[in-house]
């Protein structure tokens, strides 16, 4: 690293801090000031807020990097073309190429970060955070479960009958399960007050069960009943069965991937958000880089008129690409385009935009400008 990387990048530090952590901050304030009243109904004890906020900080760092990194190239990179700092490092040999060098590999630094956190982390603290405010507002932690619930595994063609599913510890309150054949002949059923799923040894173990075989024409052969009665050899597991009715929006990548893995079956219509949003959470830590080279060329200008025009393109660019994005999302979760297309199509597409941006600026043409006929 030459001693003008170590310049530049020292240059664009500290702003990108002070943005970075003033958003955190208006977050924390607009937040708090939301949720006060339940926290003092709840008579929230200070280490529970501690954990609720710690909770957001996943979600919190895959929404402020972009925005920070924006607002903290704009103002470094103006900073030095007013002080003619730009002009001088052009004069002495240097590309524009090569000064924004610095600045783009702190863009892939940061995009490897919100991977990293917008693997599984910023999915769960999306999913926790309205669970730890109701939480907090009746003053306990209560157990979240899902009532009535049906699955249908239609691989090995059994369907599971439930009234209660506990989701932190997998235990499936009276239950019924439906083994049919081929044609659609009941030829199994289990009842059970209880039923828990080993994970090491991958089997279930029904309490107080019933087990009854029936002919193809619906005659009862055999039943039995047993205080413990155990399976081996099914796929299905509690986070499998829940699955069926988790929202895409919340789970990681390896839960999308099983989700996807294990529900193949399911209508394409159906898996249409799911793939969506396993695309899109590796496209969404691109957007760090994507950034860097919308503000960066927008940030160097030759003339101090410039510098107003240019930011506020660079942050209309931005916004634009975040609502592409959700536009885009939206219609591969109705599965009205591909999955790829709704994840990636808004992050090439402002990425090529950037690499035009930063040719004009490099070969110091001016923009193309917007004319409309008759002015």
């Amino acid at each position: 690293m030459t001693i003008l990387d170590r310049y530049i990048l020292k240059k664009f530090a500290t702003p990108f801090l002070y943005c970075f952590l003033g958003f955190i901050g208006i977050w924390f304030i607009f937040d708090l000031s939301d949720n006060l009243p339940d926290f003092i109904q709840g008579k929230a004890s200070f280490e529970m807020l501690v954990e609720y906020y710690a909770s957001q900080i996943p979600q919190l760092v895959v929404v402020c990097l972009p925005i920070g990194l924006l607002l903290g190239l704009l103002y470094s990179l103006t900073a030095m073309s007013r002080s003619n700092e730009i002009i001088s490092m052009l004069g002495a040999g240097l590309s524009v190429v090569r000064i924004l060098i610095p600045l783009i590999v702190v863009g892939v630094f940061l995009s490897v970060v919100t991977a990293i956190f917008n693997f599984s982390g910023a999915p769960h603290a999306a999913a926790a955070k309205k669970q730890m405010v109701r939480d907090i507002k009746r003053g306990e932690k209560r157990t979240e479960a899902v009532f009535g619930h049906l699955f249908r595994n239609r691989e090995a063609q059994r369907t599971w009958f439930m009234r209660r599913i506990n989701i932190q510890r997998g235990k499936i309150g009276d239950i019924q399960i439906l083994q049919q054949n081929a044609d659609g002949d009941i030829l199994q059923q289990w009842y059970a007050r209880e039923a828990n799923y080993q994970p090491e040894q991958k089997r279930w173990v029904l309490s107080n069960a019933r087990y009854v075989e029936l002919s193809p024409e619906g005659d009862i052969t055999k039943s039995e009943l047993k205080d413990t009665l155990i399976i081996d050899g099914w796929n299905e597991t509690p986070w499998r069965i829940l699955s069926s009715v988790m929202n895409p929006e919340y789970l990681a990548v390896p839960e999308l991937r099983d989700y996807l893995t294990y529900n193949s079956d399911f209508p394409e219509k159906r898996l249409a958000a799911y793939r969506t949003h396993l695309h899109y959470r590796w496209a969404l830590s691109l957007f760090c880089l994507v950034v860097v080279f919308l503000a960066a060329p927008m940030g160097i200008v030759y003339s101090r008129r410039g510098i107003l025009g240019g930011v506020a393109l660079a942050i209309g660019l931005f916004f634009s690409m975040v609502f592409m994005s959700s536009l885009f999302i939206a219609l591969g979760k109705g599965q009205r385009i591909s999955p790829f297309v709704a994840a990636w199509g808004p992050v090439i597409f402002f990425f090529a935009i950037g690499l035009v941006l930063v040719w004009f600026r490099s070969t110091n043409r001016d923009l193309p400008k917007l004319r409309i006929p008759g002015f």
